[in-house]
């Protein structure tokens, strides 16, 4: 058994991989967002919190903006920035985007991704993503424990192709094969086991 006072005392790194690798698979995004001087941001997020479909929000923990969080500040200026599921075979590349660029240098170009502008969404897509999700900031909640950030965003427009879409509303994200990653660095793929009907209390689930 592990108490918080050990926790406490782990070497710092040992402790960050330990306690984000515990929160076991998460969906891996790409964030894209662009300054008012029109620099273009891409980053890699798995802290993605699913708030509610009406309105469809969306939140982004954030860390403490004690440093430079270019992602952060760009959508806070612009109230602007895109979702943008990962392929697989890009994760070397979304790894990439999660270093320490300055603010003038663009992550799509030094990572080798390509920006895609949809109508007049101001923030960029990724063009190679096979699902985009463009955003509007809806609020900011910041948390006092720990000074971390949630910023919640209202989604006004997704990219993706109907076929993975059943006649229900599920999208099935097993047959995109998209990036999940535990902790941060760790990449992996989900299959989908099965999905299972409504529950209630006196009815056994049954397969969908």
């Amino acid at each position: 058994m592990i108490h918080k006072e050990q926790i406490a005392n782990f070497e710092r790194r040992y402790r960050a991989t330990m306690i984000n690798s515990l929160a076991g698979i998460r969906q891996s995004f790409l964030v894209g967002s662009k300054s008012k001087l029109g620099i273009e941001n891409v980053a890699i997020f798995s802290n993605i919190i699913h708030f509610g479909a009406n309105p469809p929000l969306w939140g982004i923990v954030f860390r403490p903006d004690t440093i430079q969080r270019d992602t952060l500040n760009n959508i806070l200026e612009t109230n602007c920035y895109t979702l943008n599921y990962i392929n697989q075979d890009d994760f070397e590349k979304a790894h990439q985007t999660s270093a320490k660029f300055e603010s003038h240098i663009s992550e799509f170009e030094s990572c080798g991704f390509e920006a895609q502008y949809v109508n007049d969404f101001f923030a960029p897509f990724v063009a190679s993503s096979p699902i985009k999700i463009g955003l509007k900031f809806a609020e900011r909640i910041d948390i006092s424990i720990n000074n971390t950030i949630i910023i919640i965003g209202q989604i006004e427009t997704i990219d993706i192709d109907s076929k993975y879409i059943s006649e229900d509303g599920f999208v099935n994200l097993h047959q995109l094969d998209v990036l999940a990653n535990i902790g941060l660095d760790a990449y992996c793929h989900f299959d989908l086991k099965q999905r299972l009907s409504y529950a209630k209390s006196n009815v056994w689930p049954t397969p969908i």
